[in-house]
């Protein structure tokens, strides 16, 4: 295989809302970070250790937008896309490297209202109906007379 490959996906939680930022020409750019999960067991003291790892995800133009309106922290969402890493300076001069991914495709796996049905079934106690006693009823119950032979 004489080509290369720089392809990313992932699955997780966005930490923080969509930082949205706009360019003169009408175009702009969505950056948020996501958060996966890694749980296993430690063999040694048998207890469940997780890992978080996060990620710098970019989005641009419509995509941005549309992340931007639906999305909030907390929804988990499915991000496709490539690495690509920048150099910058900071503040006192300094060279520094941060490595990105460049989303291409996304898919939504919880929505704001979702988020927000959740946090507020969380919130306050489920009301439950009670349930009708089914053997006070006086109606006989009648087999089904058809022609099947099964």
């Amino acid at each position: 295989m004489s080509g290369t490959l720089n392809k990313v996906m992932l699955i997780g939680h966005l930490g923080d809302e969509v930082k949205m930022h706009y360019f003169e020409g009408g175009g702009c750019v969505g950056r948020f970070p996501l958060a996966t999960n890694e749980t296993y067991t430690n063999k040694q003291t048998n207890e469940r250790v997780t890992n978080t790892e996060w990620h710098n995800i970019v989005v641009r133009n419509k995509g941005a937008e549309i992340c931007e309106k639906y999305l909030s922290k907390g929804d988990k969402v499915y991000i496709e896309g490539r690495l690509k890493t920048r150099k910058w300076q900071d503040d006192s001069g300094n060279e520094r490297y941060s490595t990105e991914i460049q989303c291409n495709d996304f898919t939504f796996l919880s929505t704001k209202k979702e988020s927000e049905n959740n946090a507020a079934a969380s919130n306050k106690p489920i009301a439950q109906k009670p349930v009708e006693d089914q053997t006070s009823k006086s109606e006989p119950i009648e087999e089904e007379n058809d022609d099947l032979p099964f």
